[in-house]
Formats: structure tokens, sequence, C-alpha cells
């Protein structure tokens, strides 16, 4: 996926675009250009997690994602941490089918 990077409109970014801030702020939107949408959301739902109060809002404003996004993201990390990571990668019954051998 080759999706336009969005560019920052924090204070810090636009009067010090060369601050260590503002490298992780594109470092972030470089990421995010590179991943689906499912993923996108989640990256940031994360980072939403660990930042803490106010960081949704915050996150709005580096990556360009609406806050109800955001927090949409959030709360998938939330559901995925609570039930563990065993589970299907694909639905039951997908993938290749079963070769049945007959006997001769």
């Amino acid at each position: 996926m080759s999706e336009i990077e969005h560019q920052c409109t924090c204070r810090v970014c636009c009067d010090h675009p060369s601050s260590r801030t503002a490298k992780e702020h594109r470092a972030i939107n470089r990421v995010l250009s590179t991943l689906n949408e499912k993923s996108r959301r989640r990256f940031v739902g994360l980072l939403a997690l660990q930042r803490g109060r106010g960081s949704v809002e915050r996150l709005s404003e580096i990556t360009g994602l609406s806050r109800p996004t955001i927090r949409r993201g959030r709360t998938e990390v939330q559901k995925v941490e609570r039930a563990g990571t065993a589970g299907r990668v694909r639905r039951r019954g997908a993938g290749r089918l079963r070769v049945i051998r007959f006997a001769a």
C-alpha cells in the first residue's frame, strides 16, 4: 500500500521540524502509511493505551485519524488483550480442502 503520509499539525512539528518529537511523529505516520485500515486503527489504539490520558486527542492531531476511530482501535486492542492470543487465524472451514485418499 502506498498511501500518502499524513503531515502532523502539532505545534512542536510546526515550530521545530527537526526536533526529536517531530521525528517521532513522522516515524509514526510513516508506519501508518504502510498499514491497512484495521491495522492502522489498532496501532494508534495501542499508542493511545500506552500514552494514557489525553492521548486520543493528541494522536488525532499527529495522525489525522478521527477520535472515534482511535477510541475504537483502543477498545479492539483491549479486547484482544483480554481474550489472549489463542484463537483462529482463519474462519472455520477456510483454507485448503483436505485430500481424500481412496484405498485401491
